[in-house]
């Protein structure tokens, strides 16, 4: 039986969002960030212990491992989910938006000069994208999302209501953790711009990160003011 084309609400995201078995999210050797994480002078304890991790999913998803999962992906998600999904929808959550309040000293930063990411915080409402996950595929898929998105307690877990064009779904996000001290709103934006014009960490640097952001909201048509400022600013200083 011929499954469902993934991209069939949107056949434009075709060839802009990366193939599973080509992410390196797949396959993250936390043993081998631990030992860069401490050569390069980083606290040795700075992500979450894998059993902690583990346990924290088993218990998010009790009771929904035999049930489809939604994903909001409003960053990196977008076109790099590492997620073997049998459906994507443009969706918009309300009560949020993106900000780079993430402090960064391994991904895109380093210990000497630091970066950001992004991290789903509040605001007035944030459009990106949304994948269904098969009932089947969630307890191997949904160990891959939370192995890198709780990688350490900066995010945490949300249901988020979701609007899309074929109806609401309720999704699994990630947001600020406003109890962790990476998580650092407030940030002036010409500061981000400065962090993000240089840094440089184990993913690549913030301003390819920035760009592919700003990149992927105009190729769906996404305008959102505060991604579009922030990349002008940093175009502007490099």
């Amino acid at each position: 039986m011929t499954q469902p084309d993934p991209y069939r609400h949107h056949p434009e995201l075709k060839g802009q969002i990366k193939p599973a078995a080509e992410s390196v999210f797949r396959t993250l050797d936390l043993d081998a960030i631990d030992a860069r994480s401490i050569a390069q002078g980083r606290d040795p304890n700075w992500r979450t212990p894998c059993e902690d991790r583990e346990a924290g999913r088993r218990a998010w998803l009790n009771g929904r491992m035999d049930q489809e999962l939604w994903v909001y992906g409003y960053g990196s998600l977008m076109w790099d989910p590492a997620l073997v999904f049998s459906e994507v929808r443009r969706a918009r959550v309300q009560g949020f938006g993106r900000s780079f309040c993430l402090w960064d000293e391994g991904g895109r930063g380093t210990v000497e000069q630091p970066g950001l990411m992004l991290a789903l915080d509040t605001g007035e409402g944030c459009e990106g994208l949304v994948f269904r996950v098969a009932a089947a595929d969630v307890d191997a898929e949904s160990f891959i999302l939370f192995r890198r998105e709780m990688i350490a307690d900066a995010y945490k877990p949300a249901w988020l209501t979701l609007q899309t064009a074929q109806g609401p779904v309720e999704a699994l996000g990630f947001v600020a953790n406003h109890g962790h001290d990476r998580i650092r709103p407030g940030i002036p934006l010409d500061q981000q711009a400065r962090m993000l014009a240089v840094a440089e960490g184990e993913l690549g640097t913030g301003f390819d990160y920035l760009t592919s952001t700003q990149a992927h909201l105009a190729h769906m048509g996404i305008d959102d003011a505060y991604i579009s400022d922030l990349y002008r600013r940093t175009v502007a200083l490099r």
